[in-house]
């Protein structure tokens, strides 16, 4: 039993963001050079906060921890976007010829990469050490405890993974546009879902129904500021997909 949670819980977890690997980013080297950057950067985020949380004598509030934490995420998704920009013309004269990958033709591709980098360091980190009980001798659910505390955690990182894919599409666009309403957006959502998951002890479902909610709300802004519309989802079904993330904007996104 402690096996088949394990990985029932890893594949509800790191499925989706597997599939999305494979299908979009493994087949190009300069995509996945982008992606263990922007993990890079998430790892440095993430040990700025916690050097921030053990300086400050604020140990026993861990909404300061999961504020300080955000900010500094949103603050290193703006340098990995500074770096990613600088770097374009570089990756122009890098890009694999005669491939249907053309990962430096849009830059909303670079934002997707990129958040899907951030995402994916994530959700390991926030669900490790739970899939390392799961193996044994015993799961999770003693002493009071929620029998389904494993899988809410797992469906949490899973939306956390495509939460900060969508967040990095959208800060990336509202930066390139001055669009302070988005930048805001962006970091007001991942506060909001950040605090909502410290109650999953209390309210086991309410924090999932939240992230949901914002992951469904942050992908469709994320369609519209990268160009999507009917007409391209229509395109796309019509031509039987690809394996390519290039579309021609919509005139309404440029």
């Amino acid at each position: 039993m402690t096996w088949m949670e394990f990985v029932g819980c890893a594949g509800v977890a790191y499925g989706p963001p597997f599939a999305m690997f494979v299908f979009t980013i493994m087949s190009d080297p300069i995509r996945i050079i982008i992606l263990i950057a922007s993990a890079f950067f998430w790892l440095v985020s993430l040990l700025l906060s916690s050097f921030v949380w053990f300086v400050f004598p604020f140990k026993s509030l861990l909404i300061f921890g999961v504020v300080c934490s955000v900010l500094f995420q949103e603050l290193f998704r703006y340098l990995i976007y500074n770096l990613l920009r600088k770097a374009e013309a570089g990756l122009k004269k890098v890009t694999i010829p005669n491939t249907n990958i053309e990962i430096t033709n849009n830059k909303h591709v670079l934002a997707y990469v990129a958040g899907l980098g951030f995402g994916i360091m994530s959700g390991a980190f926030s669900l490790i050490n739970i899939l390392a009980d799961l193996v044994g001798p015993a799961t999770m659910g003693l002493k009071g405890g929620s029998s389904t505390f494993c899988l809410v955690s797992a469906i949490l990182s899973m939306c956390f993974i495509l939460l900060h894919t969508f967040w990095s599409v959208i800060f990336f666009s509202a930066i390139d546009k001055k669009n302070y309403i988005h930048i805001l957006w962006v970091i007001g959502s991942h506060i909001l879902v950040s605090l909502f998951s410290l109650l999953t002890q209390s309210m086991v479902y309410f924090p999932i129904l939240v992230a949901f909610v914002l992951m469904l709300l942050n992908g469709y802004i994320a369609f519209t500021v990268s160009g999507g519309s009917c007409k391209n989802c229509k395109r796309v079904c019509r031509c039987g997909g690809g394996r390519t993330l290039n579309f021609e904007p919509s005139p309404s996104s440029t």
